[in-house]
């Protein structure tokens, strides 16, 4: 009766859908994307088909073609522990309960404790290759999981609570142990995560790991009892029991009887408001921050956490007029669904990246790089990590993986970011090209901030993910779509070519449309191409004269 009752007339809808429920069946998501649904019988033969493309990978790496992943981690002979000597290809090296979403649903956190009770009272065990941890959205969530006694079997399997927030979801899972890490790079494994995340995009859970499943958490459990992906859960055993016969995933899953009776026994409002009341007094960490009144943030010079921005430096007083990009070069030629972590990282800082140089040369040691994320108010080290995913495929250089590209005039390979520097000294401004899906993911602003910085000035693609488009407006770049069935393949792209656009100078207005002209620099052959401008709104077409959203705004509150 929210929405309305027995005596009002149905609503006539344009599309009816309809679900059996005889249809649901247990399923994860994985291993490359959060849309990619794959049945739980089925987890087995995904992975088998993503092995295709990763082995072929791998081939080139060992015959040669490629020295090694861009930014890999670990190199030389491993001394293989015991904890180490049976991963392979398809071992899972993390599982781990997270995410404030899926911790906040007492049904799966419950389900996940009363699974992990009956996995130890059969004498099963965590495969000891898997990194395990238990890192819930909320306090309430251990609140009930020990009232209810499941938080020592959970603690049995190595679902220790390693903090309340974003971790192995955001890519902050920390290493793998030392001698798994060793195994993995030196025999080139394609291994595994299994986490109640919300997203599982390349590169976007730990730098070594390959495929990745979103996953509820009594399957992690299951997954980590397992320690593997290739294996068809629905029949095939999870391990051996102490009485030395087989057990299955069915036999030591808990009835929704039994969930639903220890959600009623174990929690109450009361929980909740013992634990939210005074959520925003802090601990005393919180408490002891000394804070200096101002009407303006005082920027301070020597912190590597947050710097000022230069966003308004040389910023006129009113919009310069609009001019044609002439003479662009290519900094990546990228496929599709390219998302916002491949864009803008957010985990680890790599050792041998450009963010990592920075770092070190003003003192600090790698054990205290933090993340990308943690780093976002700096926008030196976060400029130096775009496009640094390892798992960035740039096709003006084959074969390689991660943030690295050819600087065109010369050919020579270096790192995004020691490019667009180079370009930007020799004055030259930038495009990317993409295909379908270009800035799918996360709804993450810091993906149009720092390619701003780069200098890049338009992005070619198929299509965009419809709220990237509109951050790459706000920041000042240019979304570019092909039109009338084009595309770079037909068109013969390489991205080696000098690129014009025309048609923007003194203006632009809702898709409209502009001219592209690529040139080869060593045939000065061209091809011209229409595309559309993907400026949907006049609001967004005045973001864009006046350089991105915050000039705009930044001019209007001085008027």
């Amino acid at each position: 009766g929210l929405f309305r009752t027995d005596d009002t007339p149905d609503p006539q809808f344009t599309d009816v859908l309809q679900l059996d429920l005889g249809d649901v069946e247990p399923s994860l998501a994985g291993p490359r994307r959060p849309q990619d649904r794959v049945a739980l019988h089925e987890v087995k033969r995904s992975f088998a088909d993503a092995m295709k493309d990763w082995s072929a990978a791998r081939e080139r790496l060992n015959n040669g073609a490629i020295s090694r992943f861009y930014d890999e981690g670990g190199g030389g002979t491993a001394t293989i522990a015991q904890t180490a000597k049976n991963v392979a290809d398809g071992s899972v090296v993390i599982a781990a309960i997270t995410s404030c979403t899926n911790t906040s649903n007492p049904s799966v956190l419950v389900g996940a404790g009363l699974l992990a009770r009956n996995a130890v009272e059969r004498g099963l065990r965590t495969s000891p290759w898997v990194k395990t941890s238990l890192a819930p959205g909320s306090k309430v969530v251990t609140d009930y999981l020990a009232k209810a006694g499941l938080q020592p079997y959970l603690d049995r399997l190595g679902f220790n609570l390693v903090g309340y927030g974003c971790t192995t979801c955001i890519g902050n899972s920390g290493p793998l142990p030392p001698d798994v890490a060793e195994t993995v790079a030196d025999q080139h494994l394609i291994v595994a995560a299994v986490l109640s995340g919300n997203r599982n995009f390349e590169g976007r859970i730990h730098p070594q790991v390959h495929a990745n499943y979103l996953a509820s958490p009594p399957l992690v459990v299951a997954y980590a009892l397992a320690g593997r992906v290739d294996v068809d859960l629905s029949s095939e055993p999870l391990g051996t029991g102490s009485d030395g016969k087989a057990v299955y995933l069915k036999e030591i899953w808990p009835s929704n009887d039994e969930i639903e009776a220890t959600i009623a026994r174990c929690i109450n409002d009361e929980m909740f408001k013992a634990r939210y009341s005074n959520v925003f007094v802090g601990d005393d960490n919180w408490v002891a921050l000394e804070i200096v009144p101002s009407e303006r943030y005082a920027w301070d010079p020597q912190s590597e956490y947050v710097k000022k921005p230069p966003y308004f430096d040389g910023m006129p007083a009113e919009p310069p007029q609009l001019r044609d990009i002439s003479s662009a070069r290519v900094l990546a030629v990228l496929g599709d669904s390219v998302t916002t972590d491949h864009i803008s990282p957010a985990g680890s800082i790599s050792r041998s990246s450009p963010a990592a140089k920075y770092l070190m040369e003003r003192g600090i040691e790698p054990k205290d790089f933090n993340s990308y994320g943690a780093r976002r108010g700096n926008h030196e080290v976060m400029k130096r990590g775009t496009f640094a995913n390892v798992r960035l495929r740039n096709h003006l250089v084959p074969g390689v993986e991660g943030g690295i590209t050819r600087y065109l005039p010369t050919g020579e390979q270096m790192s995004i970011y020691d490019a667009a520097m180079k370009y930007r000294g020799a004055g030259t401004p930038l495009i990317v090209l993409a295909g379908r899906e270009y800035g799918a993911g996360s709804s993450r602003d810091w993906a149009a901030k720092w390619p701003y910085l780069l200098g890049i000035k338009a992005v070619i693609a198929d299509s965009f993910e419809r709220i990237h488009r509109s951050n790459l407006i706000g920041m000042g770049i240019l979304p570019l779509e092909y039109v009338e069935g084009a595309d770079r393949a037909k068109l013969g792209l390489t991205g080696e070519e000098v690129y014009d656009v025309t048609g923007i100078a003194g203006g632009v207005s809702p898709r409209m449309q502009a001219t592209v002209k690529a040139t080869d620099p060593k045939t000065s052959k061209s091809v011209e191409f229409r595309v559309r401008v993907c400026i949907d709104t006049p609001d967004e077409a005045e973001y864009y004269r006046h350089g991105g959203i915050l000039q705009y705004m930044l001019r209007q509150l001085r008027r």
